[in-house]
């Protein structure tokens, strides 16, 4: 079981980077946003797989945070990028 962890761990990370390159590379600022929105639903995924493997419940609390701010910054930069103001 934990080779097939490990083995679904750098995969993951394998899937950061490529997003990463998104992130570095995109032409686009919504196409940045989509690769750091993927990038947070991978880092989530990596959380919950150290969490199985080392069997520490704290980490998936580490997962959920990630996924609060993540949200929150995808809405703040959709209200930017619609043009309206963050108080409106």
């Amino acid at each position: 079981m934990t080779e097939i962890l490990s083995i679904l761990l750098y995969i993951q990370i394998a899937m950061c980077a490529a997003c990463l390159w998104r992130i570095i590379r995109g032409p686009t600022i919504p196409d940045r946003m989509v690769g750091i929105d993927i990038f947070g639903i991978l880092v989530v995924g990596i959380c919950g797989i150290i969490s199985v493997q080392t069997g520490k419940a704290f980490i998936l609390d580490i997962g959920i945070a990630w996924v609060i701010l993540s949200f929150i910054g995808t809405l703040t930069l959709a209200k930017y990028l619609s043009g309206r103001k963050l108080n409106e």
